[in-house]
């Protein structure tokens, strides 16, 4: 029997024997486990200590009920009034929307637009309603003949006082709400259309300064103008300069020009005649233009009357607020409007509004601390 002890391998290479090395490296190697002992001090290292430990449970438990308890007995209306209260209590800041906006990329498009158009200032109108009034000089015409005062009234003049508006909007969010007695504090509260006060003034409040209407949005109750100060016209089409001087001078139109609305319109508004406006159409103007920088598609945009509304109460106070203001498109099921049932998925169904884009452009005058979000869904 031939034992390795007799073998002989050789390197080709150098000649050197091979096998001590395979020999040490077949012959097993005794393994012994150590076994590692914990010590007190070792376990601090992962361990929190008894009164730590119920420490962390604690606040844990308390995170856990508060996540879970505060909406309930804090809900977003009573922060949302809070947030409301406090605005209102403190005094009004003259100027405050005016230095908020300077930073604003967009702030010198919103500066010094006239309001109202007035009778003793012609403009030479290069634009065809509602960015201008060009083609409608003479329905323009007849129409301020039948104002007794077709300017700024002195109500709404700035000077010798700070004033506050609040634009109130249609929207869903403000169903709830409960504002309507904080609305109803500010100088000048601004309605949109038809959007109604009676049956909603625990959410919408009850008084109106000036409501914004074309002649198809004018309400139709007569208790709608009840506590309402002044009516100013949106002019989209001649036609509506001709509702106008009918309803100031009583005078009904033509069943012919009633035919080209594309609605039934109202034939009377029970206010007397230095209660009405008409709309600058440099608002809407410069409102489009403004919209643009937030849209995807280039052109002349025609913004929604609460966009326009929006900076008009920018030249008429010193501090603005929003409330009802804010689609959420994300939600096809909710509300579209306070005082109505129709959903958010009803929105789609428009495409003369870029709804996008004018939220892109009020969450900006927010940020910026221009205006205030009264309802939060900016």
């Amino acid at each position: 029997m031939v034992t390795p002890n007799h073998l002989s391998v050789e390197d080709p290479d150098n000649g050197s024997s091979l096998l001590p090395e395979a020999v040490e490296a077949a012959t097993p190697t005794p393994v012994f486990h150590r076994q590692r002992v914990v010590t007190k001090t070792d376990s601090r290292e992962f361990f929190l200590s008894r009164s730590e430990n119920l420490a962390f449970s604690l606040v844990l438990l308390i995170g856990c009920y508060s996540a879970i308890l505060i909406p309930a007995y804090f809900p977003l209306d009573q922060v949302l009034l809070n947030q409301s209260a406090a605005l209102l209590s403190g005094p009004c800041q003259p100027h405050w929307c005016l230095n908020h906006l300077k930073p604003l990329s967009c702030a010198a498009g919103l500066l010094d637009i006239p309001v109202f158009v007035q009778q003793d200032r012609p403009v030479p109108w290069d634009l065809t309603p509602p960015l201008g009034l060009q083609g409608s000089e003479e329905h323009l015409a007849l129409a301020l003949a039948s104002l007794p005062e077709p300017g700024l009234p002195p109500s709404l003049r700035r000077e010798g006082s700070c004033r506050r508006c609040v634009v109130v909007g249609s929207g869903g969010v403000l169903h709830g709400s409960h504002l309507g007695a904080h609305i109803d504090q500010y100088d000048i509260i601004i309605r949109l259309n038809n959007a109604p006060v009676p049956g909603f003034e625990r959410d919408a409040g009850s008084r109106t300064t000036i409501r914004l209407i074309y002649p198809e949005g004018a309400p139709r109750s007569a208790n709608e103008y009840r506590k309402t100060t002044m009516v100013a016209l949106v002019v989209f089409k001649s036609l509506d300069l001709d509702w106008l001087t009918s309803v100031i001078t009583k005078q009904p139109l033509s069943f012919w020009s009633k035919m080209w609305f594309w609605r039934e319109v109202v034939d009377d508004i029970p206010l007397r005649p230095e209660n009405f406006r008409i709309l600058h159409p440099e608002i809407i103007h410069k409102t489009g233009q403004v919209l643009q920088k937030y849209a995807l598609k280039q052109g002349n945009m025609v913004p929604t009357l609460g966009a326009s509304a929006v900076v008009m109460a920018l030249q008429l106070c010193d501090q603005v607020s929003l409330a009802g203001f804010g689609y959420d498109m994300q939600h096809p099921e909710a509300r579209l409007h306070y005082y109505e049932t129709i959903r958010m998925d009803a929105m789609k169904a428009q495409v003369v509004h870029d709804v996008s884009a004018e939220k892109l452009f009020l969450r900006d005058l927010v940020a910026a601390g221009a205006v205030t979000d009264l309802t939060g869904a900016l």
